[in-house]
């Protein structure tokens, strides 16, 4: 969640601080490690094709598995959503491939394809063949890819970048996502990135509403800043459209039922390009808009989202 505004400052540090590379590359050292102190694993590791991935499990009953946006983890479910659901459902919180703990797979990273892949497999070592699957943002992308290439019993999309979008990026992650910025710009975000600026990013992406007391230092920013989580978080947002582009094409043959929640007020993945018209593509989709709400309503609005849940597991029961 660490905003493209930090781009152009960063971009004037990289001029002057590009023949300081050791003393970056020490900072960044320095950074990573107080954070994988501060943010170690809560869950358990399972290994698809040697690659190692990180799942939270908690709770009993019917199998839910929740995946996280760009620049995320895990943490951003079980901050709080996981403790409402674990209750009533067995509860799998995932990190994407290249995100929190999970490691990268070069290969198929950076399509949300070959990540659903990744975790179709892991969910499967987990037991969790045929769970309800809730993706957020990005996550949204992977979601939609699981149901394509598995069969899950339900989906419940939440802020979900799923459809063509008009345009590009931006800067930032065209920045973040090449190989001069992965090896300038990125090491200098690692290392010297301000506290203030990251707040200030986190704020915007709850915009309008606030983040939950306690949410930031949760969650873990230090996590995302790690220069490999960065390079492969830019690789992966950059590189979205084309799949949702091809995956968009085959949207209407998916008949599972399928929840769609979305703010009205959502600027970061817009309701009117990515939520309305892919609940017209779907054929068992229902759309719930949230009035006022921006990109976080599991955190702002977390009835309606486990609301949209337990309805999705009522529909797919009475299918």
């Amino acid at each position: 969640m660490i905003s493209r505004k930090l781009a152009p400052s960063l971009l004037i540090a990289a001029l002057a601080l590009g023949g300081c590379a050791a003393l970056v590359d020490r900072k960044a050292t320095a950074r990573e490690d107080a954070a994988a102190t501060l943010y170690p694993p809560t869950g358990q590791f399972v290994t698809v094709n040697g690659t190692r991935i990180h799942a939270d499990v908690q709770g009993a009953g019917p199998d839910l598995v929740l995946i996280h946006g760009a620049s995320g983890s895990s943490r951003d479910f079980t901050f709080d959503l996981t403790r409402r659901l674990k209750s009533t459902y067995r509860v799998i919180a995932f990190d994407r491939p290249g995100m929190g703990w999970s490691d990268s797979a070069p290969n198929t990273d950076t399509s949300p394809l070959g990540q659903a892949d990744l975790l179709i497999a892991a969910a499967t070592q987990l037991g969790a063949t045929h769970p309800i699957v809730l993706g957020h943002s990005y996550g949204g992308a992977v979601a939609m890819a699981w149901a394509l290439r598995a069969k899950p019993t339900a989906l419940v999309i939440v802020s979900g970048a799923t459809m063509p979008f008009p345009g590009d990026l931006g800067l930032w992650y065209k920045v973040t996502s090449s190989t001069l910025g992965g090896h300038t710009i990125i090491p200098l975000i690692t290392a010297f990135a301000p506290q203030s600026r990251i707040d200030a990013s986190v704020n915007a992406v709850f915009a309008p509403q606030s983040p939950p007391a306690g949410y930031a230092d949760y969650i873990g920013t230090g996590l995302t800043l790690m220069r490999d989580a960065l390079r492969v978080n830019g690789r992966q947002v950059n590189s979205l459209k084309p799949y949702v582009i091809e995956m968009s094409k085959i949207y209407p043959d998916l008949t599972l039922p399928v929840e769609l929640v979305h703010g009205r007020a959502d600027t970061t993945v817009p309701l009117k390009i990515h939520a309305e018209p892919l609940s017209k593509l779907l054929p068992n989709a229902t759309l719930t808009i949230l009035d006022g709400a921006g990109h976080m309503p599991h955190h702002t609005h977390p009835d309606a989202i486990i609301a949209a849940i337990n309805r999705a597991a009522k529909r797919a029961k009475q299918r």
